[in-house]
Order: structure tokens, then C-alpha cells, then sequence
């Protein structure tokens, strides 16, 4: 089944000096809140002359009425159809180091299936490792420094502590299910998830995508030029406190976030319970009010000033 849904390119030849060789994944949709993880992906596509190695089998995979591509109809006919494309690509890092990056929509269906036809590309080319990246909201204020949950399916290839010290239940994805696979059959992969602040998790969040890449670079072995990045996060943040600093409502609720991961992180420290103490978190309700039109205030700046956001380029 996993022959029908990827077409591998046999080119030996641009990975002929892959000696370690990391597969990176990005599947969007479920799991990138603040676009953390395709900004990151897109960044590292923009860094190399990336060439085609294999293609996924999208139609197989994809639900097209839940989430419809974008069409543009000019005047009287369509054009531009947008179609979903699930590739992976051969690229080079900074240093010129060979790497495999798998982009695209995180399929709807056939995950089990979807899982093999990658175990297919990663026996094919010998890949050493697979990364994926993926960000969720978090009831976390933008102030502080973005956490990272790393995960691996072996306890030696977890990079750095998990901030997670029991058992959690969440919603299953793709990215989940392949490294849960691809442990069974002897194959190493890894990733991080980064923690986006809900109220920002609808916008482009680069500042999340700069530590995803910091985090790659040392889980994947790749040396990455990270300095657009870090100036779009740096525009970015510089917009948003701008907002906050005459928006005091707004403000209100961030400061009664950043009371709440203070009070967690001094708990954290002194090894008493996790739990924050006495003060109470911003319902969403709350949240979704004050942060309503702060969304759109940003994305109308973005739109009159593109020059002097960049977001209109991003």
C-alpha cells in the first residue's frame, strides 16, 4: 500500500555525501498553532535549491470539503488553483550539509498507511533521523521565554528535560503516530513541540519558529542561518508591545497570565506542586474579547504599513 502512496525519485546524486542524514517534518494544520512550524519550514526552504525525492499520493490522503484549497476567480473563470502537495525535499544546511525536508498538509486519512510510505523513504535513503516539528496554544503570556516540549521514541534521543513530569492525554496527529511507528521498526525520530500563547495562536508567530529552528539545529545536526528569522520575530514582538502599551485592558490579561506561569515556575523550582497557586487564569471568554480586536488592530497595521511590519511579505 505504501507503493501507492509515495513515488520515491531514485537521484543518488544529491545526496551522495548524506552520511548521517536527518529527515525533517512538517505537517501542517492541526499541529502548528501560531504558524510556528511552516514558518520554520519555509525558512529552511528558502536557505537551499531544494530538489523533489519523493511525492505523496495527496488525493489518497487529503479531505478536500474540510479543508478546501484556495481557487482564484478572476472576473469570469477560475485560476490559480492551489493544490495541496505533500513532498519531500533534498536540501543543504548553512554549512552545506545534506538533509531531507518533508512538507506539507497533515493528512486527513490513512495515517497508518501514510506512516509506512514515509518508513519507505526513510529505508530508501538511509535516513539516520527523522525531526518534526509542530507548536500548540498554551495558556502562556508572549513576556516570557517560549517553552519546548522535546519527545523521541527512545529515552536517550530526548534533547533537554520535558516540562511534562506525568501523564497527559491529547489529541492524536500524524506526526505523533509516525514516530510511534517508526520506533517499532527501528527507527530513530524525535521532535519539539513549542508553546504558543493562545491569544497570538492565529497569527504569524515567528518568535516560535526561530526557537523551533534553534532546537532543530541541535536535535537534526544542521547549522541554520537564523537571522530573518530573528528579525521578523523581533518586528513582530516590537508590534505587539506597541498594542499592549496602549491597551490596558489587554495588558490586564497578560500581566494575570504572567502572574500565573510565574507562580508555576516558583512552584516548579521549589519542588512543590505544579500546580500555580491562588491566582485564577483569564477565562477564554475573557481573553478571546480583549484579544479580538488587538488580532485585527495588528493585521490592519500589517495591511496600511507593510513596509514597516514585514508581515505583508511573510
Amino acid at each position: 500500500m505504501a507503493e501507492r502512496l509515495v513515488h520515491i525519485v531514485d537521484d543518488a546524486e544529491v545526496l551522495a555525501d548524506a552520511g548521517d542524514l536527518t529527515l525533517v517534518c512538517v505537517l501542517t494544520g492541526f499541529l502548528d498553532a501560531g504558524k510556528a512550524a511552516e514558518l520554520a519550514a519555509s525558512h529552511l526552504a528558502a536557505q537551499s535549491d531544494g530538489k523533489v525525492v519523493a511525492t505523496f499520493d495527496v488525493d489518497s490522503l487529503h479531505d478536500y470539503r474540510a479543508r478546501r484549497p484556495p481557487v482564484t476567480f478572476l472576473r469570469d473563470h477560475y485560476a490559480d488553483y492551489e493544490a495541496p502537495r505533500l513532498a519531500v525535499r533534498a536540501m543543504r544546511d548553512t554549512g552545506g550539509t545534506p538533509f531531507l525536508l518533508l512538507v506539507g498538509p497533515e493528512p486527513d486519512i490513512r495515517w497508518e498507511a501514510f506512516a509506512r510510505a514515509v518508513r519507505e523513504v526513510v529505508e530508501h535513503f538511509g535516513v539516520a533521523r527523522v525531526v518534526s516539528l509542530g507548536a500548540v496554544p498554551m495558556a502562556v503570556p508572549h513576556t516570557r521565554p517560549i517553552a519546548i516540549t522535546p519527545h523521541a521514541n527512545r529515552p536517550e534521543l530526548v534533547p533537554g528535560e520535558s516540562p511534562w513530569q506525568s501523564e497527559l492525554r491529547v489529541p492524536a496527529s500524524a506526526q505523533a503516530l509516525l514516530e510511534i511507528r517508526l520506533g517499532e521498526w527501528g527507527h530513530d525520530a524525535l521532535g519539539f513541540v513549542a508553546h504558543i500563547p493562545h491569544y497570538l495562536a492565529q497569527m504569524e508567530y515567528p518568535q516560535a519558529a526561530l526557537v523551533l529552528l534553534e532546537h532543530l539545529e541541535i536535535g537534526g545536526h544542521l547549522t541554520i542561518d537564523l537571522s530573518e528569522v530573528r528579525e521578523a520575530a523581533e518586528i513582530t514582538e516590537t508590534e505587539v508591545d506597541r498594542y499592549l502599551a496602549s491597551h490596558d485592558e489587554v495588558g490586564d490579561v497578560v500581566r494575570g497570565l504572567e502572574q500565573q506561569y510565574d507562580s508555576f515556575r516558583e512552584a516548579e523550582a521549589a519542588g512543590s506542586s505544579l500546580l500555580a497557586g491562588d491566582e485564577t487564569l483569564p477565562t477564554g471568554e475573557e481573553i478571546g474579547s480583549a484579544f479580538e480586536a488587538f488580532l485585527a488592530d495588528l493585521d490592519d497595521q500589517s495591511k496600511d504599513n507593510p513596509d514597516e511590519t514585514g508581515w505583508e511579505d511573510r
